[in-house]
């Protein structure tokens, strides 16, 4: 992996937008600078789960500002992640069209399960080592993550759909809290954690932790109001919620500590802290000073530093379908060796994106057979499901989705897989297809589950063509697999691509 002095996370909150930037020194990350911007983008969604003109204006306008600052840094230094409000938008795509171009970086939208890891790590190495089991509690703008875990690794993570902006637009329109308000939310709030209950009860953890602004805003009310000493308290809650109850209005709650940003947000992120409180049986939680954008910046670390937690899951999947680690590795040596024989030919891998690819495509290669452990008719199609719907830790939610494209397209008849049909034909096809390309002859060249042995391989590739040239006589020994290609060449004909081999 290539290596970098300063690394940049940001995190498209459903309710606030934020980036650090940190220098790297051996395994430390040192912070060298931070922004944060309140846009609300859960705050944005209409009944119709869009995402209005007003909000997408303004998440845009944060994401030109937040370029300007990480102009100069290459793409490997800078990991954006998106999470509850564009999981659900129904318009994401177009918007993170446009979000992207703003910020000039790649937006990744992970999975909630995912988000509680990135979350857990950032506050497990803002925390001083424990060998004992601590909850980790983030209560965001659209959605709220529950993690439990031991040092630096989360042993059970949850992701509940409740945040601090739909709660209180849902439960406290413009501002009014009422006693049956406040109830409401409240038991919304244990219903949902009801769910999960068991696992995160306080059986199962020794320490509370909350983070990220629900929580800091909450613990800044208690302390500064004197209705606890410190953190947060079952007992200071319950003061907090009768003063919210008197006041009637969110804009009429007059204490300590209170943030002008806050203010809106705050009935709603009350009501799930109460109702957390309650539902797990916490009595007091401490406040973390880091979150999600601090995991970020680590799970980027770990990538850089050769301890990348894709290559874990990739791993961890191997081992539990079971999978024919030899002949993994063999399609992957083999897909390798086709991709260094195209080497820069056509634009097929474009500068600064080959890395990236090598690693898709070893990742493919090693669990194209996961499916295989349901059935071996039609394992491809198994293989791409589990990929597409499985939690797989350290990857985000489209690049599931185009390892799970990959690892399906590896066999059969491509003009019957709709998404390889359109995206043979887009501008950019042969970026996006060569890939595909690569694995399908890997695995039609290691068929036999023995090494091929293609040394003098050629491969010439153009937007619309591939061509394969073998060593004299190669194919003349192998019939079965110049069968396998005579029918390749008629599924890439199918799809209108020209290919051929000799």
């Amino acid at each position: 992996m290539t290596a970098y002095d300063t690394l940049a996370a940001v995190d498209l909150g459903s309710n606030s937008f934020r980036l650090e930037v940190a220098r790297i020194k051996g395994d430390q990350l040192y912070p060298l600078d931070a922004l944060k911007e309140t846009v609300r983008l859960a705050g944005g969604l209409t009944e119709d789960k869009l995402l209005d003109e007003a909000t997408q204006q303004r998440a845009l306008a944060c994401l030109h500002r937040f370029g300007e600052r990480l102009r100069g840094l290459p793409p490997g230094a800078v990991r954006c992640v998106g999470t509850s409000a564009l999981r659900i938008a129904k318009n994401a795509p177009e918007f993170l069209q446009a979000a992207e171009a703003a910020l000039g970086h790649r937006i990744e939208v992970v999975a909630g399960r995912e988000e509680a890891r990135l979350i857990y790590l950032g506050v497990a190495h803002g925390l001083p080592h424990s060998s004992l089991p601590r909850l980790v509690v983030d209560i965001g703008g659209g959605s709220t993550e529950f993690i439990v875990g031991k040092g630096l690794k989360p042993m059970q993570r949850e992701s509940l759909h409740m945040g601090c902006v739909n709660f209180s637009q849902h439960f406290f329109p413009n501002g009014i809290i009422s006693k049956a308000a406040m109830k409401a939310a409240e038991l919304a709030a244990r219903v949902e954690v009801e769910r999960i209950a068991s696992q995160f009860n306080a059986a199962n953890w020794r320490h509370a932790i909350g983070s990220s602004g629900t929580a800091r805003a909450l613990r800044d009310l208690l302390e500064q109001n004197g209705f606890s000493a410190q953190g947060i308290t079952a007992d200071g809650l319950n003061k907090l919620r009768n003063e919210m109850i008197k006041a009637g209005h969110i804009d009429r709650i007059s204490l300590a500590g209170l943030r002008a940003d806050r203010r809106p947000v705050a009935a709603g992120g009350f009501a799930i802290m109460a109702g957390v409180f309650a539902e797990l049986g916490i009595e007091q939680m401490q406040v973390a000073e880091t979150a999600m954008r601090e995991g970020v910046l680590y799970d980027l670390l770990g990538r850089t530093h050769k301890q990348d937690m894709r290559d874990v899951t990739v791993d961890e999947f191997m081992r539990r379908y079971h999978v024919d680690a030899p002949q993994a590795a063999r399609v992957a040596r083999v897909a390798h060796k086709l991709l260094r024989a195209i080497g820069d030919n056509a634009g097929a891998v474009e500068s600064g994106h080959k890395e990236l690819a090598l690693r898709h495509l070893n990742w493919a290669a090693r669990l194209h057979e996961i499916g295989l452990s349901i059935s071996h008719s039609g394992y491809h199609r198994h293989s791409g499901y589990i990929l597409e719907n499985a939690d797989m830790p350290g990857f985000s939610r489209s690049d599931q989705a185009s390892l799970a494209l990959l690892v399906r397209s590896q066999r059969g008849a491509l003009n019957k897989i709709p998404d390889v049909a359109a995206i043979a034909h887009a501008p950019d096809a042969a970026r996006n297809t060569y890939l595909i390309w690569l694995l399908r002859q890997a695995v039609i060249l290691c068929r036999s589950r023995a090494e091929p042995r293609l040394t003098g391989i050629r491969v010439e590739h153009t937007a619309q063509h591939y061509r394969l040239q073998f060593p004299d006589g190669w194919l003349a020994r192998r019939p079965l697999t110049q069968k396998a290609l005579e029918e390749e060449e008629g599924h890439w004909k199918a799809l209108g691509v020209g290919y051929n081999f000799a």
